[in-house]
């Protein structure tokens, strides 16, 4: 398998849901080459699944507080992500996951999208929808290495 992407994220909780939104995105039709794992709210319980596909590269998707405006995305370095989650609606922070997962996948990369809300009972807000949807629309020109860069700049 080339291409895994797994969407975290818990939809009861506002933004936090662009994770499980991607993966709804993808069941109406996944790019050729990727399989989609929507781990909701606790991915770790992913992890067996997860090696058991054997992914050349790992795509993680989760509303990320990056200080930024609502609905930008940004890769974040593997070693900032415990930084960043100090406060977390998971059930482990998501740098655990990556630990378990690095070993045997030679490429994971992590994708944030800037909540405007995350607090129970709250729907997605239109800029985070906006920009899942552009990611959804962009997986096909995702190229190995690094290619996020290129997925932002295609032309929707």
């Amino acid at each position: 398998m080339a291409n895994l992407l797994l969407c975290v994220g818990n939809i009861m909780m506002g933004d936090d849901g662009a994770g499980p939104l991607l993966a709804e995105r993808c069941l109406q039709g996944m790019p050729a080459n990727w399989t989609v794992v929507d781990g909701g709210a606790a991915p770790e319980n992913d992890i067996g699944h997860i090696r058991d596909l054997r992914p050349d590269r790992l795509v993680i998707v989760d509303a990320t507080e990056m200080g930024l405006a609502a609905g930008e995305t940004r890769v974040i370095d593997a070693e900032a992500i415990a930084e960043l989650f100090i406060t977390t609606t998971h059930n482990l922070p998501l740098s655990f996951l990556i630990d378990q997962l690095r070993p045997d996948i030679p490429e994971i990369t992590f994708i944030g999208i800037q909540p405007e809300t995350v607090a129970f009972y709250y729907p997605v807000s239109a800029a985070v929808t906006q920009a899942v949807d552009r990611l959804y629309r962009r997986m096909a020109h995702w190229l190995p290495d690094g290619g996020y860069p290129r997925l932002m700049m295609t032309n929707d």
